[in-house]
């Protein structure tokens, strides 16, 4: 693989991050190697702390090793869907119409996610990494910093490349069954799953998100920001 590979096509940037959304019913089709090889390539060049890529991913395109996979998640999922049906009692509408779809998309890839040709499980190395809020008294999110742009420029690249995706960390919840399929050595730990293969459906579009103006402030947190 080298950083001269090109996929025959390529989108705007700004259409792809705007198109980026959950794909989660994915069809068992092979992923060809030269699609695999360009979404990799993109992920190779993310940035992260003094260049350090503590990051690897562990492409799992085995059907046995999937099937493992897919069961533990399989058995997350349903514990986290089972928490969440409480929501859509508590909805109405089409927020509520909206929540069940993305529920129904969540069962579907708590029942196939070892069906995806590949699942690209992300690892990290905390021992390479310099995580400034260690000791800070709350959840560190640091880390992360040197190992999700990696993440989500594979995902940019799926959009380009008509690949569906989605990325979900309920996997953490079996770490030492994970490590123990995938053979990680004891320093590396695994941060998320991507399940990857062409669309069932539509794939990637048009997604809602908040406002610039609700998420940025100017100067002070709280402050609006002034923008013409």
């Amino acid at each position: 693989m080298t950083a001269t590979t090109k996929a025959a096509t390529s989108i705007p940037l700004y259409q792809a991050m705007s198109t980026l959304r959950a794909v989660r019913r994915l069809k068992p089709d092979p992923v060809p190697d030269d699609v695999l090889k360009r979404i990799l390539q993109a992920a190779a060049w993310a940035p992260s702390g003094g260049n350090t890529q503590p990051w690897r991913i562990v492409a799992v395109r085995d059907a046995r090793l999937r099937s493992q996979i897919g069961d533990l998640y399989r058995r997350q999922w349903q514990k986290y869907a089972q928490a969440s049906r409480g929501k859509l009692e508590r909805l109405q509408g089409e927020s509520q119409e909206k929540y069940r779809r993305i529920l129904a998309a969540g069962d579907y890839l708590g029942d196939n996610m070892g069906s995806a040709p590949v699942l690209l499980v992300a690892c990290f190395n905390p021992s390479i990494m310099a995580i400034t809020d260690a000791d800070l008294g709350r959840p560190s999110v640091v880390g992360g910093g040197s190992v999700y742009p990696a993440m989500e420029n594979l995902m940019l690249a799926c959009v380009n490349e008509g690949i569906g995706c989605t990325l979900t960390t309920l996997l953490c919840f079996e770490e030492e069954a994970m490590k123990e399929i995938l053979a990680l050595p004891e320093q590396w730990h695994s941060c998320g799953v991507i399940p990857i293969g062409y669309p069932q459906g539509k794939g990637h579009g048009p997604i809602t998100r908040a406002a610039v103006e609700t998420l940025v402030f100017e100067d002070t947190f709280g402050q609006s920001l002034s923008l013409d």
